[in-house]
């Protein structure tokens, strides 16, 4: 990793500890947000995205669209304070966001499969900071 990365990345994980901008808040407040998740139906992937886990509904899809879109938005605004590219940010907020999971919610792991978070720490990515 490059000393350029390896400071945006820090910068950036800084940045998420410090602010919990992770997620919108909107997101963390919807009750379908908090249905999909406790349900397991979602789950926090390593890119710093919402993702699917299994079947998916009409419903369910714009909810996960919905959110992304405004991960993003976020995202890319403190990319750019930061002077990082937006998927290091995004993955940065992806890490943080696994690492948050709570016992029986969904995460990705690093090598794409859903597992479902247990007392353990979760499986992350080694680029994690």
């Amino acid at each position: 990793m490059t000393k350029l990365r390896t400071t945006m990345m820090a910068a950036a994980a800084a940045l998420v500890a410090v602010t919990g901008m992770v997620a919108p808040a909107h997101a963390q407040r919807d009750p379908a947000y908090a249905a999909a998740r406790a349900n397991g139906q979602v789950g926090e992937q390593v890119d710093g995205y919402l993702g699917i886990v299994g079947q998916e509904s009409a419903a369910l899809r714009s909810l996960v669209n919905d959110i992304n879109i405004k991960r993003r938005a976020v995202y890319a605004q403190k990319a750019k304070e930061n002077n990082a590219t937006l998927e290091q940010f995004a993955m940065t907020a992806g890490c943080q966001a696994i690492a948050r999971t709570e016992p029986g919610e969904k995460y990705q792991a690093p090598d794409g499969t859903w597992q479902t978070r247990t007392s353990a720490p979760p499986m992350r990515d080694p680029r994690c900071p």
